[in-house]
């Protein structure tokens, strides 16, 4: 977490993401590269071939050099290496692209989370960055003044496919010397008993090296639900899980739990792409 990508719409939100970042930062001897996008109307290719759209994407750029100039300065990000980018794009595919050509290590985005048709419809920035992106992601949704990670819940399935994102997340729990709680959620249409539910974990876990970790296993009326209640039960700082990144009618129909507890979680979340 050497490399760390904070994008910036100068929100509230936004800022809460950045103070976390400037924690990791430090905590690791990182740098910060904070972005921001000028998703505008009309692409960098169509702006230039209208003469009159220039002067409108030349103000907001000068505005944007400004508020991040400002940005930072804040006494939080003292010592911290700080890259400021500005970028003409879409939102979130700015980002995937501004991650992949820095080396990125991971994304710290904030988010208030979207609901109901919007959250079917459109979806959030930060819930299509978490969708696509192969670099951790992790998602901030309230102002946290002292980021420790003491309690990370991972939660999964423990199938085959999990394992070279299950890696990241003990990177993750190491940085941090956090307790790492695997949690097996069952629910009514996927239910497994505890013998079998136990020995799926147990397999799987033989094959790294961990020492500060639990396993659990809870029951509830969907996985979503069940992360959530289980993160609550223990008051955990963080939860974890793996995303599919998928995409289109695959999902609209399948949907995403890692994209459902972005919108819906009150602790932060970080996404770790299969």
């Amino acid at each position: 977490m050497k490399r760390i990508l904070v994008p910036t719409d100068f929100s509230n939100h936004a800022e809460y993401a950045l103070r976390v970042a400037a924690q990791i930062a430090k905590k690791n001897d990182g740098e910060i590269f904070l972005l921001h996008m000028l998703d505008l109307p009309h692409e960098g290719s169509d702006a230039q071939s209208q003469g009159h759209a220039i002067p409108e994407i030349m103000y907001f750029k000068k505005r944007a050099e400004e508020k991040l100039d400002e940005l930072t300065q804040a006494s939080f990000l003292e010592g911290i290496e700080v890259s400021e980018i500005i970028k003409l794009q879409s939102t979130f595919t700015g980002i995937i692209d501004i991650s992949k050509t820095n080396n990125i290590d991971l994304i710290v985005m904030g988010s208030h989370g979207v609901n109901g048709f919007k959250e079917m419809i459109i979806g959030s920035n930060t819930e299509k960055v978490v969708r696509t992106s192969d670099i951790p992601v992790l998602v901030i949704k309230k102002e946290m003044s002292d980021f420790n990670v003491n309690k990370f819940v991972f939660a999964s399935d423990f199938s085959d496919e999990v394992s070279k994102t299950f890696e990241k997340a003990v990177e993750f729990t190491n940085k941090f010397g956090a307790h790492l709680h695997l949690v097996s959620v069952n629910t009514p249409n996927n239910f497994k008993s505890t013998a079998v539910a136990e020995k799926i974990m147990a397999d799987f876990v033989s094959k790294y090296k961990i020492d500060n970790f639990s396993t659990h296993i809870y029951n509830d009326v969907n996985v979503e639900k069940g992360i959530l209640n289980f993160a609550n039960s223990i008051e955990a700082d963080l939860i974890g899980m793996s995303t599919h990144g998928r995409r289109g009618l695959a999902h609209f129909f399948n949907g995403s739990i890692s994209e459902d507890l972005v919108n819906h979680s009150v602790r932060p979340v970080v996404t770790f792409k299969i």
